[in-house]
């Protein structure tokens, strides 16, 4: 092997270290949120750097199935959750 391939494995291999790092790094808080909109329930599992993204996440993204066009989209959202559980 080239001294060349050599250093562009250890940079390629570096990289993805950092790439890993970086992306397990930065999900600090995880919640499980429950919203209810128009009768119907739905929980979702979210991560993000705060509290407050890993709940709007959690919140969005249930809201998704319960919810029908961007208009109950954005009303589901804006309601308060159900209940919030943090995972560790």
């Amino acid at each position: 092997m080239s001294k060349t391939a050599g250093l562009a494995i250890v940079f390629v291999l570096g990289v993805a270290c950092l790439l890993v790092y970086l992306t397990l790094g930065l999900s600090q808080f995880t919640c499980e949120v429950c919203m209810e909109y128009k009768g119907r329930k739905n929980c979702a599992t979210a991560s993000g750097t705060t509290k407050e993204e890993a709940v709007r996440t959690a919140s969005d993204t249930a809201c998704a199935t319960i919810s029908a066009g961007m208009t109950e989209s954005i009303q589901c959202g804006n309601t308060p959750p159900v209940s919030v559980a943090w995972i560790e």
